[in-house]
């Protein structure tokens, strides 16, 4: 009978604890989140999810979801490239949504024994999400600084501007900084790595083509000689290409 009991209560604890496993909700019947729902999101995936607990992935069916949503530029687009609305409105909705984005960086960066990414591709699509956002959030603020100037053209506006301009190529620069570790991505992550640069560092030269791109075509140099992908070195080729192409039109 003593016996009995035992298995008895536990089953009871084994049932007890699975009914007591709390679900991650995320708001994914929205068809975007806006910076509430990051709130909510990046909260969770942060600090909700236990150390040997898996966090959403691409290829996770079940889960995959959660990760498209959270790195959905859309999210951020459908307010900041709506014209409709006040500069002023969209560049604080712009600023709200950096400061998740930085949050963002430190959800993904879990490395194995062998010290590889075990979420390189999610990793990367975070920072594609706050490549593409900073494209926005940059010139939202340019704009602003415009709008409320007495002289638009004025010495001292175009010195914040081109300090605005020159913070996010340092910003921009720190993703180059993910190549001195290359050996920890899988070739598909280093691909993406390398489409990364293709994308929004193309479209930042050409949004600001006068801002001083020394220092990046530096560091692209630099990397060139430490890199062992073929995408990675083409990718910074075409960049310090496109950079001494915007030099000679000067």
């Amino acid at each position: 009978m003593t016996k009995i009991r035992f298995i008895l209560l536990a089953l009871a604890c084994i049932t007890l604890t699975n009914c007591n496993t709390t679900e991650h909700e995320f708001p994914l019947d929205k068809r975007f989140w806006d910076t509430n729902d990051y709130d909510t999101a990046v909260l969770e995936l942060r600090y909700g999810y236990k150390e040997d607990e898996k966090l959403p992935t691409f290829a996770d069916p079940e889960k995959r979801l959660v990760v498209e949503k959270l790195t959905d530029e859309q999210n951020f687009n459908i307010v900041l490239n709506d014209n409709e609305l006040g500069i002023e409105h969209r560049n604080d909705v712009a600023t709200e949504f950096f400061k998740h984005w930085q949050s963002m960086t430190r959800i993904y960066v879990a490395k194995d024994r062998k010290d590889q990414y075990l979420y390189d591709k999610e990793l990367l699509a975070v920072w594609h999400f706050g490549l593409e956002l900073q494209l926005k959030y940059f010139k939202l603020g340019n704009d602003q600084i415009r709008n409320m100037a007495d002289d638009p053209n004025s010495v001292i506006v175009q010195s914040n501007i081109d300090s605005n301009v020159k913070t996010m190529i340092n910003n921009y620069l720190i993703y180059l900084d993910l190549i001195n570790e290359e050996d920890a991505f899988t070739e598909e992550g280093e691909n993406d790595l390398a489409s990364g640069i293709d994308q929004y560092f193309t479209q930042m030269i050409e949004l600001y083509p006068d801002a001083d791109y020394n220092s990046m075509k530096r560091k692209a140099e630099l990397m060139i000689n430490k890199s062992h992908s073929d995408n990675i070195k083409s990718s910074l080729n075409k960049l310090i290409q496109l950079i001494e192409s915007k030099t000679i039109e000067q």
